[in-house]
């Protein structure tokens, strides 16, 4: 299993990166938000990678994070996204709107990316909308909240309310944008159950 690449990138296209590792080109198929932040050829550049192996083909994946990569995961898990799709969709959607997307249902969002319709869209929403709220929470959707801080608090008091991890992870990571880093656990609790009530 190849988990990451580090190399010298020699070749960017619509689709993929090749990435010259000693000598040996990596071809590696990433999303465009991953190209489009990749570099300039001829630069360095470090890939978390996944590697899918069918009968008949290797395929590597790119990714320029890791909260990225965790998606493409649970994107592929889903029947009838391959990884090809799931890239499609992380194009058009980053992991926030992403994880908003999931959590409210928003099928229509989710079928803005190529080759995925209504009814894969759906199929989508449904069967990642409890596993959204250990992925994503605040800016980029970058990491769960830290232990001990408001936004892991407040987290845990609209689970303790009742709300799904899915949709307490979206109502705090919305209030979390919305107030900033200095947000108190108070105003946070209160602005994430009004955006969880809409």
């Amino acid at each position: 299993m190849i988990a990451r690449i580090s190399g010298i990138l020699a070749e960017i296209t619509a689709d993929h990166a090749v990435i010259d590792v000693n000598g040996v080109g990596y071809l590696a198929y990433a999303s465009t938000r991953t190209l489009t932040a990749i570099g300039a050829v001829g630069g360095t550049v470090l890939l978390l990678t996944e590697m899918q192996v069918r009968e008949d083909a290797i395929t590597l994946f790119g990714f320029g994070s890791a909260s990225e990569r965790d998606w493409f995961r649970l994107l592929t898990g889903v029947q009838g996204v391959g990884g090809r799709v799931a890239l499609a969709i992380l194009s058009v959607l980053d992991t926030n709107d992403l994880s908003r997307a999931i959590a409210s249902g928003d099928k229509a969002m989710i079928a803005r990316a190529n080759g995925v319709g209504p009814k894969l869209a759906q199929r989508i929403a449904m069967e990642l909308k409890d596993k959204v709220g250990g992925i994503a929470l605040g800016t980029g959707g970058a990491a769960p909240a830290p232990a001990g801080t408001a936004a892991s608090d407040a987290l845990s008091a609209l689970a303790n309310l009742g709300f799904r991890p899915a949709e307490a992870s979206a109502a705090v990571g919305a209030a979390s944008d919305e107030l900033g880093p200095a947000a108190t656990l108070d105003a946070l609790v209160r602005l994430a159950l009004r955006k969880a009530s809409r």
